[in-house]
């Protein structure tokens, strides 16, 4: 996952965003002004800046205008109003994309993932390998040990999420919204009766899983990790 540099200066929300992402997976540093911002990304190592752009002292459009002209971090600025000037405002001084606030977590991380595949010009090869299983999102086919396997429409949909960001833990009622596109509690036996359906066709030991692993308490991460 990448390493995120979070400028806000609102303590709570600041707080609340660094824990929210590092559980999804994500490293982490978080600033409260864009001082500290531009003095931790000169140090190295981000990938991508999420910025607020009312900040105190240096505001959050100086903020961006300095981070442009030293490269070309992807940057995503976080916003709390939508008006079209602000916006406007915040593309033209660099800004690769906004988010109005309040944002929900798997919002902003989904749209942090967007501006990295939008700044990587590289070309990327469909098919991804995860021990002895060859994932192709392009044509949606999947093999293990050289084999294809016929997966219907839920379990595919359900392994190319889980799989798509191996290691992070994802919960039966993100799983409903995202696969199902449900979201009420009381179907998580929907999630469970898929998981297992898709552990007797994916694993070599069903009841040992390596791929489809159970997180007690929270949900299901892919691995082998």
């Amino acid at each position: 996952m990448p390493h995120v540099l979070l400028i806000e200066d609102d303590p709570a929300l600041r707080i609340g965003l660094e824990m929210a992402l590092r559980r999804m997976g994500h490293e982490v540093a978080a600033c409260g002004s864009g001082e500290e911002g531009l003095r931790r990304l000169g140090a190295g190592g981000i990938e991508v800046v999420v910025l607020d752009l009312m900040l105190p002292g240096m505001d959050g459009f100086e903020v961006c205008r300095r981070i442009r002209a030293a490269g070309p971090v992807p940057l995503l600025m976080l916003t709390a109003r939508g008006d079209d000037i602000d916006v406007v405002a915040g593309l033209e001084a660099g800004a690769d994309d906004y988010v109005v606030k309040p944002v929900e977590p798997r919002v902003l991380s989904a749209r942090i993932s967007a501006v990295l595949r939008r700044s990587d010009p590289a070309p990327r090869d469909p098919s991804e390998q995860h021990g002895d299983v060859i994932i192709n999102r392009a044509s949606l086919v999947v093999s293990k040990g050289g084999a294809v396997m016929a997966l219907p429409p839920t379990e595919l949909r359900l392994l190319l999420t889980l799989s798509a960001d191996p290691g992070r833990v994802f919960g039966r009622e993100e799983l409903l919204e995202v696969v199902w596109g449900y979201d009420r509690v009381f179907e998580h036996r929907l999630v469970d009766a898929a998981v297992q359906r898709l552990r007797l066709k994916l694993e070599d030991v069903p009841g040992a899983p390596c791929y489809v692993q159970t997180v007690r308490g929270f949900g299901y991460r892919f691995g082998p990790l």
